[in-house]
């Protein structure tokens, strides 16, 4: 049987690599970079946590591996002819393809350290960076030693020494990042922004209103972004909205991609696509996909009937849409009963001092409370998060029947969830808020839409993120914290509980009460099934999307008493394509 990469060298040193090795501008010799950053890394409160989540995975995949030789290796199993199902789904999906629409991404060059330079042009050329104990974002001559995203400082400084910290100017992004916005909306007024610093357009109506194709439409476009704001920006052109994403990261930084509007091209180019290329394939999804062969788009095709049999841990159609190249073309912003959660935290050097860290947690209150003053938002279910010295995640929550908007009673429920917990040595504390209502609108648990509510929350920690947030606010954070992505069979939520109160620490003592009661799985009633369940939201969508797509799952494998599952994994992109009647034109 195939056994799982050894935990003291390859997968751990890839893993101390963070999640962001396949930025653009970085060093050619990554082997090397990684080498340096495990050796900096080992013996630090960062390096044993890392290892143990590693270690974690691999037992994870070990078990996975085994499942696959029992599924593959059971008696009557027959693999061709289940590659022959599969074959039937691909056609089906196929024949769904909508190449009708021009979809761009659009991705500001080094965001934050490019508005720096227009602040500071003496860093010009200079390796630098933005943020404070970890790395918001370097320029791209500090990418040229290793240096990325979402990197401890003391890492990113034993690559280059003479790197240069910069910290935050966080209201100059902000009115920087509405500035390319609305150069954006010009070209597509319903543009989706997809964070402060990128997001997409449906540019077709526009070029036949002006008789221009897509790449001039384009140029047009980063030109009038550099005119405006000296700031560059990278771009994809593709039929959907994933492979614009890719797109937009081929030509970096300050140039466009554009991806052949044919069925033929479109699988080619995926073909041999590196799996961790896909938006919301990260660190762990992409090793446990390698475990069982896959590395490229094209082994999704190679493994078809390994996928099938194991759906339920990877997600068959979310992977087979991908290595077609299938996604959604359908770009709108965001409305606002979209928003779920609204939050905020602060990342800082290790501390261990009460009156100290209830300062931090009165930063995030005041913050907190001018972001939901300022967007018009109020709620029931208030969640405190804090990351340990040692690197471990906890949260615990707390439900009101009151709603919640001000910094004292914020502040007050911050302490609640927290005292019991001290002593403790912190290095991250974080407050979000769920069970929304918007102040601009109707009491969101009214009508059909209550069956498609979620108190999920996206990573507030990921400046390029929204966590549902208005189209005409930025998402923009202080300091990015490297969470593993959520992945087959393993979720993981930054505001969920990833260790028990029992486990010893290394060097920094664990909670020591008992979680507070939050709000545990509602019962949701399937519009489509009827079947009541207290489920999670995620598993609920999945059993939904599940619901909407058996009948035609059905007839493709021409088995009447089919019903496959969804998988766990990156359920944003595994819309079925639009149809085409409802599509803008």
């Amino acid at each position: 049987m195939e056994q799982p990469p050894s935990q003291e060298t390859a997968s751990l040193v890839k893993r101390l690599a963070g999640p962001s090795t396949g930025k653009a501008g970085l060093a050619k010799d990554q082997g090397e970079i990684n080498r340096i950053i495990a050796d900096v890394s080992k013996g630090s409160k960062f390096y044993e946590n890392e290892k143990k989540k590693d270690k974690e995975l691999t037992k994870k995949i070990e078990q996975i591996l085994h499942l696959r030789e029992e599924l593959t290796n059971k008696s009557g199993v027959d693999m061709p002819k289940i590659e022959s199902n599969v074959d039937q789904i691909l056609n089906k999906l196929e024949s769904q393809r909508d190449l009708s629409q021009t979809i761009v991404h659009f991705d500001l060059d080094s965001f934050f350290a490019s508005v720096e330079v227009l602040n500071d042009p003496t860093l010009e050329g200079k390796p630098f960076a933005v943020g404070h104990t970890v790395v918001s974002t370097a320029s791209y001559a500090a990418r040229k030693y290793g240096v990325r995203s979402g990197m401890a400082t003391f890492i990113a400084k034993k690559l280059c020494p003479e790197l240069i910290m910069v910290s935050h100017g966080m209201a100059d992004y902000s009115d920087m990042s509405r500035k390319v916005m609305a150069i954006c909306k010009r070209y597509d007024p319903q543009m989706c922004p997809a964070g402060c610093d990128e997001g997409y357009l449906n540019i077709t109506a526009y070029c036949m209103e002006h008789h221009v194709n897509a790449d001039e439409c384009v140029e047009h476009l980063r030109s009038a972004v550099h005119t405006e704001t000296k700031l560059t920006v990278s771009a994809g052109i593709a039929p959907n909205m994933m492979l614009a994403k890719i797109c937009s990261d081929k030509n970096k930084p300050n140039g466009q991609f554009h991806l052949p509007f044919n069925n033929e091209a479109i699988v080619s180019f995926m073909h041999d696509l590196p799996i961790r290329r896909v938006p919301g394939i990260g660190r762990v999804s992409e090793r446990l996909l390698e475990s069982i062969g896959i590395k490229t788009c094209g082994d999704i095709y190679t493994y078809r009937a390994t996928l099938s049999l194991m759906d339920k841990h990877f997600g068959l159609l979310h992977l087979l849409r991908v290595h077609l190249g299938i996604a959604s073309n359908s770009v709108q912003p965001r409305q606002r009963e979209e928003r779920k959660s609204i939050g905020a935290e602060r990342t800082f050097q290790p501390l261990g001092d009460k009156e100290k860290i209830l300062e931090k947690l009165e930063e995030v209150c005041t913050e907190l409370e001018s972001d939901m003053e300022e967007t018009q938002w109020t709620g029931r279910t208030i969640t405190l998060k804090y990351k340990l010295d040692t690197f471990e995640v906890f949260t615990r929550a707390k439900s009101c029947n009151r709603w919640i908007s001000r910094k004292e009673d914020l502040f007050a429920i911050g302490q609640e969830l927290l005292l019991p917990e001290l002593p403790l040595t912190i290095r991250l504390i974080g407050l979000r808020v769920t069970k929304l209502k918007d102040l601009h609108g109707p009491d969101p648990s009214v009508g059909i839409k209550r069956f498609f509510d979620s108190a999920g929350s996206s990573s507030p920690s990921k400046k390029r993120k929204i966590s549902g947030g208005d189209s005409d606010a930025p998402s923009l954070v202080a300091e990015p914290v490297d969470e593993d992505e959520t992945s087959a069979s393993i979720p993981s939520n930054q505001f969920q509980d990833t260790k028990v109160a029992n486990t010893k620490p290394t060097s920094s003592r664990k909670p020591i009460s008992n979680p507070q009661p939050s709000v545990g799985p509602e019962m949701h009633i399937c519009p489509v099934c009827h079947k009541k369940a207290a489920t999670e939201n995620a598993a609920f969508n999945a059993h939904l999307d599940s619901c909407l797509n058996r009948e035609a799952i059905r007839q493709a494998q021409g088995e009447a008493s089919a019903s496959p599952k969804q998988g766990d994994i990156w359920a944003r992109w595994t819309k079925m394509a639009p149809d085409p009647k409802k599509t803008r034109k």
